[in-house]
């Protein structure tokens, strides 16, 4: 297709849309019939260009006439508060459910990695004079030492949202990053893995792993299920270039781009809880059962969350994407 006579050919429908896209709350019946004719077969025009000769300028143009065009034919949009909550009611926990397939065994392969690194490392005194000085295990393990005095560092508030900007990232990279094959979130796995079992083995190891879990639990629960999620739809998103199936790789990164997108906006808030958690319930001087047992609750009402109204939208036919009208346009064309 020669682009320079495609674009002479529609050039007077294109500003003839976008004459009528300006006056679109004046227009007459016939103008407003000429209008939807013209949209449609702008539409069309954006697909054929995409598809045959992928001009940024022009692909550009017609897509921002193409998204006026339909803001004015389909006239006022969803409220605000809506969208907000069918996100929260219907996309998020649909895409999450949707790759549990995924973050499920990367879960448990990370629960099962950690333990066997931690049991060499509490039985092994050679392998922890590797990682650090006598001097430094004793302090790092003692009664108010490092592992303990790092939840009390700095003030609540101040701890709780540092904890949440570095969970957060660490879940965004592994959300945007498992596009390179799959590999980033892997690997970010795996090393949180190893940091995980040296602190577990290092303190069952001085005879304080009850201390140690006692911590952990009441935000690591949370906070580490938000790891898995993100890794396991970060490595879904990689899959799609290795393997799109029957869609092309370009629809299918497409697809799945925009519900790790969603899965990225939910996390935040997940996240933000688990911070909330470990700032302020996990220094407290609450009993151990008492902060523990929030962790817990936390942590089953987020499956509870996932598979009872995750599964419920995923059976209504959410998927994490966004509305159909919010999409862009493809129509079939013919050369």
């Amino acid at each position: 297709m020669d682009l320079d006579v495609f674009i002479e050919r529609n050039r007077a429908s294109w500003e003839r849309l976008d004459q009528l896209v300006g006056r679109s709350g004046r227009l007459s019946g016939p103008e407003a019939d000429e209008l939807i004719e013209l949209y449609q077969r702008t539409t069309t025009h954006l697909s054929t260009v995409r598809s045959q000769t992928p001009d940024v300028a022009t692909v550009e143009r017609l897509s921002s006439l193409v998204a006026r065009a339909r803001a004015a034919v389909t006239g006022t949009h969803t409220p605000a508060w809506r969208v907000f909550t069918r996100f929260f009611t219907h996309r998020f926990p649909a895409a999450v459910y949707l790759g549990w397939r995924w973050w499920v065994p990367a879960g448990v392969l990370f629960y099962l990695l950690t333990g066997i690194m931690a049991a060499w490392i509490a039985s092994n005194p050679d392998v922890q004079a590797m990682i650090a000085a006598p001097d430094e295990l004793r302090e790092m393990t003692k009664v108010g030492g490092g592992y303990e005095a790092y939840y009390s560092s700095d003030p609540a508030g101040s701890f709780a949202a540092k904890v949440w900007t570095n969970n957060a990232w660490v879940a965004a990279a592994c959300l945007l990053l498992g596009v390179l094959f799959a590999i980033p979130p892997i690997y970010l796995l795996f090393t949180n893995a190893v940091n995980l079992a040296v602190g577990v083995g290092l303190m069952f190891g001085a005879g304080r792993g009850d201390v140690f879990l006692g911590l952990l639990a009441p935000h690591g629960l949370l906070e580490l299920t938000a790891v898995f999620v993100a890794a396991g739809i970060g490595m879904r998103l990689g899959w799609q270039v290795i393997d799109p199936g029957p869609r092309t790789r370009a629809a299918a990164l497409a697809t799945e781009g925009r519900a790790v997108v969603a899965v990225a906006l939910g996390l935040v808030v997940v996240l933000l809880v688990s911070g909330v958690l470990e700032g302020f319930v996990t220094p407290s001087g609450w009993p151990t059962w008492a902060r523990v047992g929030i962790g817990v609750v936390a942590e089953v009402l987020f499956l509870l969350y996932v598979f009872v109204i995750g599964r419920r939208a995923a059976q209504q036919g959410e998927t994490g994407d966004v509305d159909a009208s919010e999409r862009e346009d493809v129509v079939p064309t013919s050369v």
